[in-house]
């Protein structure tokens, strides 16, 4: 039988690219592997929703009424997947469906259980948000590495893709953006090697809707230390 995978999209105000990033979920190429797309929109206040709408016959749709976080929003779609394989998608246009075959291949040929999509191995990768967010990156990675003896160079990817039945039993807790480093480190501390895939990488800046802050690296890297000495995994 085919396996399935199922993309968890979380969206909080991307009127402007919602429907341009599902149609291009809708026609990467990924084999007979089925797609399952799990649309979470986190209490949007402008027209995401209303156009989201228009999905909901072809795709698995949850309306939010508050703005909860990403975290959140990942955690309420892994409740309505039903999929093999599971990978995160923001609901921008930085990251590239085209990359699915890729991602899923480790995962489908039993290497690994999770598979991380690194922009740092894409040599072609030569733009940024900016050179704090490319900084905050390379320093959430080192942080990784050293607390976890791991050797991922982009801990802070958008492409994560597990194992599903993995994902879900994990006892994830976060709202917000700490769902990267919260999810690392449990999968680190479960002994599981993350394998690295090369990925394209399309940045926006902060006046174009990107919404990740300062303060969001900062609690990355508490959640890192947290879990790094945390009982439960």
């Amino acid at each position: 039988m085919p396996k399935t995978l199922s993309i968890i999209i979380p969206c909080y105000n991307e009127e402007d690219t919602i429907l341009e990033l599902i149609r291009r979920v809708e026609r990467a190429d990924v084999g007979e592997v089925r797609k399952q797309l799990v649309i979470v929109d986190d209490g949007s206040t402008d027209s995401t929703a209303e156009l989201l709408r228009t999905k909901a016959a072809q795709h698995t749709l949850l309306i939010g009424e508050k703005n909860q976080g990403k975290g959140a929003a990942i955690r309420r779609g892994l409740e309505a997947v039903t999929g093999d394989i599971v990978i995160i998608q923001d609901a921008d246009l930085e990251y590239n469906p085209d990359n699915y075959a890729a991602l899923i291949a480790p995962i489908l040929a039993g290497k690994t259980p999770v598979v991380y999509g690194s922009r740092e191995r894409n040599a072609q990768n030569r733009l940024h948000s900016g050179m704090t967010y490319y900084a905050g990156g390379k320093f959430l990675s080192a942080v990784t590495n050293l607390l976890y003896g791991s050797e991922i160079t982009d801990e802070p990817t958008c492409y994560k893709v597990f194992d599903a039945a993995l994902l879900k039993s994990l006892p994830l807790q976060c709202t917000g953006f700490e769902f990267c480093p919260e999810v690392t480190a449990r999968v680190l501390r479960r002994d599981i090697v993350i394998e690295e895939v090369p990925i394209d990488y399309f940045p926006r800046k902060k006046n174009e809707g990107k919404k990740i802050r300062w303060r969001d690296g900062i609690e990355a890297v508490w959640t890192l230390i947290r879990y790094r000495f945390a009982r439960e995994v």
